[in-house]
């Protein structure tokens, strides 16, 4: 009777696992910024709006191996307003990058120097920046922690820092996404 009662628990737990919400890869960023389908939001997504956004990316996970997981997130931006119809024209990001989140645009060499790893921010960058998002890291933050223009990875700019990018921003009609 305990074996019967056992397999019917696991066949239940299997059941109602088999039925939770999987994340989806994207189409604008398909290896990074994973999704969640929402069949029927009731607030609607405005699929003609032109998005203006600025993220504020200044933390880092302690582990210097992981992704940088607010770096993702503008992926996962992209991929779901893509997914709920907005052209990609449509969507114009940028990402203020300073604090603890600049090492994570060091060169692989530097970023392996420093933390004995591979930096795990590379291919999730080049992607963004392949989908035409502006990646700025802020000159104060450059400076204080040596991050020059030969030590960071090319398709990243500076700005004279990310107070400057992010009130710019704002100014220009940019929101801001900060965490």
């Amino acid at each position: 009777m305990k074996n019967l009662l056992l397999i019917a628990l696991c066949f239940a737990f299997a059941k109602a696992y088999s039925q939770q919400p999987s994340s989806q890869p994207g189409n604008l960023i398909k290896d990074f910024g994973k999704t969640f389908a929402v069949p029927e939001p009731d607030f609607k997504t405005d699929t003609e709006a032109q998005f203006y956004i600025v993220f504020d990316v200044a933390k880092a996970p302690e582990d210097p191996s992981v992704r940088n997981p607010y770096i993702d997130t503008m992926a996962r931006f992209l991929n779901m307003h893509d997914k709920a119809g907005v052209p990609k024209e449509n969507m114009h990001i940028r990402a203020a990058i300073h604090g603890k989140a600049a090492y994570g645009v060091l060169t692989n060499k530097l970023y392996k120097e420093k933390y004995g790893v591979d930096n795990p921010n590379i291919a999730l960058l080049e992607a963004l920046s392949d989908a035409g998002v502006e990646l700025i890291l802020c000159g104060q933050t450059a400076g204080s922690r040596n991050i020059t223009s030969a030590r960071r990875l090319e398709i990243v700019d500076v700005a004279l820092s990310a107070m400057t990018v992010l009130s710019q921003s704002q100014m220009n009609g940019y929101s801001l996404i900060a965490f």
